[in-house]
């Protein structure tokens, strides 16, 4: 017996589910990649992803995923033997500084863990030590899918200021563009690179970098740069080259609708939205965590994000059980927990294409698999998360 219909499931982790207007931008022929129309889309699509990179720096389209666009981002601005550090605080940046090491350059961990940010003074302290200006970037992210942690970037970069290190600041946004706040320019960022199917609301395999004139120099000397990443291959007057051959048509179609979706809600609102739904997740764990086997990842409230929350299982309570029923029963998949978390946690995603419809019905099936799986929680989980949209959302 189950209580869903169909064959559709929510899915609330990255990737996120897309809106019919994104799904419909792409049931389109084709058009000819050298005309005017495909120059168009790809100069205004250009435009608006440094936009929301908030850089007036140079923005780049690569067909791949995150993983590309950190070898797009790291092989542009690094030479063979490079000092990386990277920023632990969960999976992703490690993953990053993995990437950096495979490609030749030498990597670093600032040690941090799974339950805390990166703490800007011990950036600065690194950096301070670093006598011989061996580190030649410094890479972050912004939000940690696995972790659920949401790092400062404002104040990382000021105490790489402070430091006076020349060290590269590059950032990883790749669940936080378009979701919440981002100010390259503004925050001394170097380099960003972002993937489009978070925030973005549009399928997986495109990924962003945006590059200021400090890393645009460093390219001039970078050695790990190949044809296909390069950014100096992809400028010139020919389309094409801007995405090193045949243009991914379909793929800009849908992020240009997206992108315009965004610029219909106005970017302001849809961050506002993520916070609302992120706090509303956060309120619903905080009742259900009185029952000493759920609970939060992230130990400080103000480091969780407002596109993830991850949730701890303990007590000898598997979160797969959990989530199959979730899946199997009510049609809603939630996160797994992957890294250090996997077997020990899952994930409620509330980014990109997200309402509070979507959300508080996630919210309300996993109350349903708590208590038909007699997992020990406290209760009003939904009831939280319901009353605290009803005080902040004005009639």
């Amino acid at each position: 017996m189950t209580v869903r219909a169909g064959r559709e499931f929510l899915a609330i982790p990255g990737p996120t589910t897309m809106p019919d207007e994104v799904l419909r931008a792409m049931h389109r022929p084709a058009i000819d990649i050298y005309s005017k129309e495909m120059h168009e889309l790809t100069d205004t699509l250009l435009a608006d992803i440094s936009k929301l990179f908030a850089t007036k720096g140079k923005s780049y389209i690569y067909i791949a995923n995150g993983h590309g666009a950190w070898e797009a981002a790291l092989s542009n601005v690094l030479s063979r033997g490079d000092k990386v550090l990277v920023l632990e605080s969960g999976r992703f940046a490690i993953g990053w500084g993995n990437a950096a090491a495979l490609m030749g350059a030498e990597v670093e961990v600032l040690k941090g863990d799974w339950r805390r940010a990166v703490r800007p003074h011990e950036v600065e302290e690194r950096l301070r030590r670093d006598k011989e200006h061996k580190i030649k970037a410094v890479v972050v992210v912004q939000v940690d899918t696995a972790s659920g942690v949401q790092n400062d970037i404002e104040a990382i970069g000021k105490a790489i200021k402070a430091s006076g290190h020349p060290a590269l600041y590059m950032v990883d946004t790749v669940a936080s563009l378009g979701c919440m706040p981002f100010e390259m320019d503004k925050w001394g960022v170097d380099v960003a690179m972002s993937g489009s199917q978070k925030g973005l609301m549009t399928p997986p395999g495109l990924g962003f970098v945006a590059a200021n004139a400090r890393a645009l120099e460093m390219q001039k000397k970078a050695n790990l740069s190949t044809p296909y990443w390069s950014w100096s291959e992809r400028e010139g007057t020919e389309n094409y080259r801007k995405y090193a051959g045949t243009a991914p048509v379909h793929l800009l179609f849908a992020l240009r609708k997206a992108i315009d979706m965004l610029h219909e809600e106005g970017l302001e609102n849809a961050f506002r939205r993520h916070s609302l739904l992120g706090e509303a997740a956060r309120r619903a764990v905080a009742m259900w965590s009185e029952g000493q086997v759920l609970g939060f990842n992230v130990a400080e409230a103000s480091e969780r994000s407002n596109t993830v929350t991850t949730v701890t299982m303990n007590n000898g309570h598997d979160p797969a059980v959990l989530q199959r029923y979730c899946k199997d029963k009510c049609g809603v998949v939630l996160g797994t927990g992957i890294g250090d978390l996997s077997g020990q946690a899952f994930r409620i995603a509330h980014m990109g294409h997200v309402n509070a419809p979507m959300l508080l019905g996630t919210l309300g099936v996993i109350e349903i698999g708590l208590n038909a799986l007699k997992i020990p929680h406290g209760k009003g989980g939904l009831e939280a998360a319901v009353s605290y949209l009803g005080e902040e959302v004005a009639a």
